[in-house]
């Protein structure tokens, strides 16, 4: 598992290494500009450059960010390179590692110019080391022309050193401007930022390097946020071998209206595939024989309208966990229904699509929430959960997935191209798995059984939603290789959702690189 920080939360952490530990500043600075360095080698051979052919400019501001970079350049130039490095902002105002970094270098005679004489010409490979984590405005003047220079050329490749100048560490806006690197280098721990979109598409491959932080300095100053990886598969619980169907829970997943079956269908398939013993589905009289002959595992009950409201405590009381509202629809007779589960289930509940859009018709509902609760919106079901704009949402997820959780209870699982999941304790993961190919109507249908289906076997609420969103990204990946990003359909996603143990355990766990 990894660890994703704020700005502020690093430069805490860094602040213990020096302070507490007692490991020096610059021992830490040469540490992560040699990382860069290793970095640029490696991208110039991938890219056929030699030593004659290969042209570094490092583009440097007067911060440590810029001290990593200079470091960064004097080692490639020590390994026969050709470095250039350019610096920008008063020398005067640098701070101490800075001027030290830039003394060497003077003092080697590496070639050293104003940032304003950058000039690309195509075929370079750039250390971005202008802006570091601390970044907190838009980019102006100086920087801002020297930022659109190095995004502009199609032909150059940026290696920028900790996060890509102009992306705030903490939300991933972009201020302004930012530069859009090929691979980011980042220390200890990986910014927030950059895990969340639009940060994420700016820092390209991301690479998580040591330079000598502990763990010990982390747990003091704190951490943003959790991610899974693949080497965390072990810690899924196995099966027993002394088990039968009533081992492993039983769901009742209440979905589809009338010619809506489809989402019924893919909830309950996921459910299965996630391990779930016994899957009942309540759905309107229509879609029952459609989905007898679609999915012969599951029992399929008819929802009788005048009669719902006691037919559903019957079924509360059977089920382990609750998935409510793929494909239900817009009825009036929804919040109803909703409401009767909610009162009546004393179990785990997951609101997805039609139960979320009745939620924000009456919002009362949250009443019941408590802590059995799983909401999964999109950008557009929060929206009108929080009556917000989607814009305001994406400007900070992590801070709308948390104020959620927090003010009603329930495990918010915030879907977007990064998945934010945030439960009332304030805890926050962030889903590092997945890909475009899972853009497709069904994959939420998936995604609530996927989740309900963990529940079930008795998985804790927030586990359930964290794992739940892992694997349905894993099944995406997986879907498209196999498919194409563009030919994945809902079901191929449940259908994938069986194979992370098997991988887990023919691979014994090897780890996924981030971004």
């Amino acid at each position: 598992m990894k660890y994703a920080v704020t700005g502020k939360q690093m430069k805490e952490i860094d602040q213990d290494t020096i302070q507490r530990i007692g490991i020096p500043s610059v021992v830490l600075m040469e540490r992560a500009a040699l990382a860069v360095a290793d970095t640029a080698d490696r991208l110039a051979k991938e890219r056929g450059f030699g030593q004659e052919s290969a042209r570094f400019a490092a583009v440097c501001g007067t911060g440590n960010n810029g001290a990593d970079g200079i470091a960064a350049g004097r080692i490639l130039w020590g390994r026969g390179y050709k470095v250039t490095i350019f610096l920008a902002g008063n020398p005067k105002q640098g701070t101490e590692e800075y001027k030290l970094q830039r003394r060497v270098a003077q003092e080697l005679k590496i070639p050293v110019r104003p940032a304003a004489e950058l000039e690309l010409q195509g075929g370079e490979i750039v250390l971005d080391a202008l802006f570091g984590i601390g970044l907190a405005r838009d980019v102006e003047g100086e920087y801002k022309t020297l930022v659109e220079k190095m995004a502009k050329r199609q032909d150059t490749d940026v290696v920028a050193v900790d996060i890509p100048s102009g992306i705030h560490a903490d939300t991933g806006a972009v201020m302004g401007t930012a530069v859009r690197a090929t691979v980011t280098v980042t220390f200890g721990y990986v910014k927030t930022g950059i895990l969340l979109y639009p940060g994420r598409e700016y820092a390209g491959q991301i690479s998580a390097e040591d330079i000598g932080f502990f763990d010990c300095s982390r747990e003091r100053a704190g951490w943003d946020a959790a991610v899974l990886e693949k080497e965390d598969l072990k810690l899924l619980p196995k099966r027993p071998p002394d088990s039968n169907k009533g081992t492993f829970g039983k769901l009742l997943v209440i979905a589809g209206s009338a010619g809506m079956s489809g989402a019924a269908y893919l909830s309950a398939l996921a459910a299965y595939r996630m391990g779930a013993g016994l899957v009942k589905i309540l759905t309107t009289p229509e879609n029952r024989t459609v989905l007898q002959t679609q999915l012969p595992e599951a029992i399929v009950a008819a929802l009788e309208i005048p009669e719902a409201r006691q037919v559903i405590k019957r079924q509360c009381e059977w089920a382990s966990a609750i998935v409510i509202g793929p494909g239900l629809g817009q009825a009036l007779y929804i919040e109803n229904l909703l409401e009767t589960v909610l009162s009546s289930a004393r179990v785990p509940v997951v609101i997805d699509a039609d139960g979320l859009n009745a939620i924000a018709r009456t919002p009362r509902l949250t009443k019941y929430f408590a802590d059995r609760v799983i909401v999964t919106p999109h950008m557009g079901e929060m929206a009108r959960l929080t009556c917000r704009t989607i814009e305001e949402l994406k400007a900070d997820r992590m801070r709308a997935a948390r104020e959620y959780a927090a003010h009603t209870g329930a495990v918010c699982v915030l879907k977007d191209s990064s998945t934010v999941i945030a439960d009332r304790e304030g805890r926050a993961w962030i889903n590092a798995s997945g890909c475009s190919a899972m853009a497709k109507g069904g994959s939420g249908d998936v995604l609530s059984g996927a989740i309900g289906g963990l529940l079930a076997q008795g998985m804790d609420r927030t586990e359930a939603a964290v794992w739940g969103v892992y694997l349905h990204g894993l099944a995406g990946e997986k879907a498209a290789r196999e498919k194409g990003e563009y030919a994945v359909l809902a079901r191929e996603l449940a259908e994938g959702l069986d194979w992370p143990a098997v991988e887990q355990r023919e691979s014994g766990g090897r780890q996924t690189e981030i971004g």
